[in-house]
């Protein structure tokens, strides 16, 4: 699973977050700074199966454009291509809101076969499995991340038998998502070092 940058008419930028990589992925993906002023759309997912995704029989009604550029041939492909650049530009779109779904369907095969467009595939765990998804929408501003989008997560509502026991992890944890805070409390550190090496000085000078 990914979370993608978000840019204007974008929704797939270059900067990338993966969930859970494998050690081949590890070396693969592209290691990058994430910034101030920047979006990002965070997608968490989590199974209790392997998490590895299968296509099933479902019909898939979500595509997306692409930047390639073919001329295609037939002329249900080109009115059906027409129609969502003009509706749709960059962004995901619902084949089934379109005015001729059948019609559609058929210029869908040629702009997927010259990857005009991609399809969103629908991914199924095995069967018994739980599967849970979470996304939300992350601004990151100078003064700290800012969520704008997503339900608040209450921790009070969820218990559970396991806990984190690496302590690289449990010391991210820890850490506040914003610098000001991480910025108070070394200060507030610093001050009270000062404080008793103040004292220390004094009762040596007694």
């Amino acid at each position: 699973m990914l979370s993608h940058q978000l840019k204007q008419f974008k929704i797939d930028g270059e900067k990338t977050i993966i969930q859970n990589p494998s050690d081949a992925q590890k070396k693969e993906h592209e290691k990058f700074e994430i910034g101030p002023n920047e979006v990002y759309a965070m997608d968490v997912l989590i199974s209790t199966g392997d998490g590895i995704g299968r296509e099933g029989d479902a019909r898939v009604s979500i595509f997306k454009k692409t930047e390639e550029t073919y001329q295609l041939k037939l002329k249900a492909s080109r009115m059906f291509y027409a129609e969502i650049s003009n509706k749709y530009g960059t962004m995901p779109f619902n084949i089934r809101l379109l005015p001729e779904e059948g019609k559609a369907r058929m210029g869908v095969v040629e702009c997927l076969n010259h990857k005009l467009i991609d399809a969103f595939q629908v991914l199924y765990e095995k069967p018994n499995e739980l599967v849970a998804h979470f996304k939300f929408t992350v601004l990151l501003m100078p003064n700290g991340p800012h969520r704008i989008t997503g339900y608040n997560f209450e921790p009070e509502f969820y218990h559970s038998e396991l806990t984190v026991e690496d302590e690289e992890i449990k010391s991210l944890l820890n850490q506040s998502a914003n610098p000001k805070a991480a910025k108070k409390k070394k200060k507030k550190a610093g001050k009270a070092l000062a404080g008793e090496v103040g004292e220390e000085k004094s009762e040596a000078d007694a």
